[in-house]
């Protein structure tokens, strides 16, 4: 009988404790991870997890088709392009269709779009199309008007065989419109708000490899000429922040700057103060099957300081903080909900995730968890000034994941701008930041010289007092002796 009740509140333990244990961690089929500052990956919890998969079908408009974009409003309005069925699929911010758009009236005949690669739609619900087979942007009015057609750019910087293969396309406030086209090394061809060509934003330089250069040396003249020029690789995707500022990858998997924030005038202003540039991972293998550096393909800015980055070649995604610094990394290739088959693209819908599969073709949500929103609401809060806030927070991440390293550098830049350097330098130590410890340091030393200067002034003083008096008196002794003597 004592037996049977053991075994019954073993059983009822066991459950509780099962029902305590964090969702994330049976509700996930990958593991999420960052690196630290030896370049080793660190366990941390899920920031992210499946929420569910939005089909074709599920949406009630049949099967996707090779779907190569997506794009949420900020009211939270998604577009689908859907590129094997030449349409684009509008839906509310409650995932009902709003309608969908196949095509469009142009010069009094009906046209149709042909395997078009990207989307942008801007806040004036204008919807920007980069119609690929075409070659030409397509600027639709929310429900599918034409407004005009970005096409046969001409210009005295282009090549004369130049051919205009737009794949993805943003847009900012302004009107003017970027577009990232196939074999341009140049860069992001810009054009105004009436469509016309006015230059390239971000050329991608070119270095050649020390071997490179070495074997360039030893060559012969008639070798040399046959060697391949060091050509500049491409763009792979583009966004846009509220500032303006435009964020893009390159498909370049051998350079540090595979993402690039590009002012106005088109200079890269990317901060990459972290332990190693955004790049995505940061350790892989040399050979075999998903092997070398990550090839991202697309980007999102989340706002906050925050943007997260799509790795297709292993199917992760990636999310920095406006310092460069990566926050966490999830994702993997699978058959379950929540991995990928051929993820294309990323989007944010309110505080959650949107990952276009073009493998499966299918959507897949991902809802944060508490250790993901407790990440973005410190960075944030950071971001926006609100250092006493952030602290608290970051605080709040420690208790659940102690070897975060981002939260004690968090901490201590935090309370570097509340001037308390003397604990600043505790987290810079322990969240291994030499940079900013080197700077808490140096505050703190002089902080110290200034507090000490009073006593060490007047110790000195009463030193030299004493000296001084000390010498008159001798002097005196020394001449009441002469006299005696004499």
């Amino acid at each position: 009988m004592k037996l049977t009740k053991a075994l019954v509140l073993a059983a009822i333990i066991s459950m509780l404790a099962a029902a305590a244990a964090p969702a994330a961690s049976a509700a996930t089929p990958y593991e999420a991870y960052t690196y630290n500052f030896y370049e080793e990956s660190v366990p941390l919890p899920a920031p992210y997890v499946p929420e569910k998969a939005v089909s074709g079908q599920s949406l009630g408009v049949g099967s996707f088709n090779q779907p190569n974009d997506i794009f949420v409003t900020e009211d939270g309005f998604i577009y689908i392009l859907d590129s094997g069925n030449a349409r684009v699929i509008a839906l509310d911010n409650q995932w009902r269709v709003l309608r969908t758009i196949d095509g469009f009236e142009m010069d009094g005949r009906e046209n149709k779009f042909a395997n078009p690669s990207g989307i942008f739609v801007s806040e004036k619900k204008e919807i920007y199309v980069a119609d690929t087979d075409k070659g030409r942007v397509v600027v639709l009015t929310s429900d599918g008007q034409l407004i005009r057609v970005v096409d046969n750019p001409q210009s005295e910087i282009l090549p004369p065989d130049f051919k205009f293969v737009p794949l993805k396309v943003t847009a900012d406030r302004a009107g003017r419109i970027f577009v990232v086209s196939r074999g341009m090394y140049e860069g992001i061809m810009q054009f105004d708000e009436k469509g016309k060509f006015i230059g390239y934003v971000g050329t991608i330089k070119v270095t050649a490899s020390p071997a490179d250069r070495l074997w360039r040396a030893l060559a012969t003249d008639a070798q040399q000429a046959q060697m391949q020029l060091f050509i500049p690789t491409e763009f792979a995707s583009v966004d846009i922040d509220r500032k303006g500022f435009v964020y893009a990858t390159t498909v370049d998997i051998n350079s540090t700057e595979t993402i690039k924030r590009l002012n106005p005038s088109g200079q890269d202003v990317l901060k990459r103060f972290g332990h190693f540039p955004p790049r995505g991972d940061i350790r892989y293998r040399i050979l075999g099957n998903n092997s070398g550096p990550s090839k991202l393909v697309d980007i999102k800015v989340l706002g906050g300081g925050m943007y997260v980055a799509l790795d297709s070649l292993r199917a992760r995604l990636f999310a920095y903080n406006d310092e460069g610094e990566l926050l966490y990394a999830f994702g993997g290739r699978g058959t379950q909900l929540g991995v990928f088959n051929t993820p294309v693209a990323v989007e944010r819908v309110a505080d959650k995730l949107v990952v276009l599969d073009r493998g499966k073709n299918n959507i897949v949500v991902f809802a944060p968890t508490r250790f993901g929103k407790l990440v973005s609401a410190a960075t944030t809060e950071h971001y926006n000034g609100n250092t006493d806030r952030s602290v608290d927070i970051w605080r709040e991440v420690l208790r659940m994941n102690s070897n975060f390293d981002i939260a004690y550098r968090g901490i201590g830049r935090s309370l570097l701008m509340q001037k308390k350097n003397k604990e600043a330098m505790e987290y810079f130590k322990l969240g291994m930041d030499r940079k900013y410890y080197s700077t808490a340091f140096k505050r703190y030393r002089r902080e110290v010289m200034q507090e000490q200067f009073g006593h060490f002034m007047t110790t000195l003083m009463v030193l030299i007092a004493a000296f001084v008096a000390y010498r008159i008196v001798r002097k005196v002794r020394v001449r009441r002796s002469e006299r005696r003597e004499a």
